[in-house]
């Protein structure tokens, strides 16, 4: 089984994370901030994960240590449940189309945290988050979980397509490079022996 639980609390937040990267999908998620929340199922639900995230943040102040501290405690996760990656496909992306809209996603589970995130947004916030926080998301994620992400929202006018857009296309990237490949028999994708 590739599961993790993860317990995050500081002054700020409280985050309880369970994952099933092998899982069909079932979500139960409460942020306090209902966009990252249905950003949230849409990993779960185009991952195919199963995921409960429940966190509670200082959403007195803003929303930014609860979005921040929910990337970090999801790529921990995905990190403790990947474990070794021996037999991992390892890399996967993914376009997602959504109206106007085309995101692309590519990921690497590398070992080696990076993320390079291009958009255009038009209004500085999405559901009450600031469009800024969108690439400091995946950047946390990706830092977290030890993975290189490149997410581009290729075009489109609506920020609530273009955020969404980007959300399924990590899920399906995500999905992709996590799966088992049965021709690795278990050993590591990666000629250093290690990843």
């Amino acid at each position: 089984m590739r599961t993790a639980n993860i317990s995050r609390t500081t002054n700020e937040t409280q985050i309880e994370i369970a994952l099933n990267v092998d899982g069909a999908g079932a979500r139960d998620v409460s942020t306090g901030v209902g966009f990252l929340d249905h950003m949230l199922e849409q990993l779960a639900l185009h991952g195919l994960f199963d995921l409960s995230v429940q966190a509670k943040g200082d959403l007195r102040v803003d929303v930014h240590h609860t979005v921040e501290d929910v990337a970090l405690a999801l790529g921990e996760a995905f990190n403790q449940a990947l474990g070794d990656r021996k037999g991992i496909i390892r890399m996967g992306d993914c376009f997602a189309p959504m109206d106007e809209t085309l995101a692309h996603v590519a990921v690497d589970l590398s070992g080696r945290p990076y993320a390079v995130i291009q958009a255009k947004w038009r209004a500085p916030y999405v559901g009450g988050i600031p469009t800024t926080l969108f690439p400091h998301f995946f950047e946390s994620f990706a830092a977290a979980s030890r993975c290189t992400l490149h997410a581009r929202a290729l075009y489109g006018r609506d920020d609530h397509h273009q955020a969404e857009a980007l959300f399924k296309a990590w899920a399906r990237a995500l999905d992709a490079a996590t799966q088992r490949d049965a021709r690795r028999d278990g050993t590591t994708p990666s000629t250093k022996g290690i990843l």
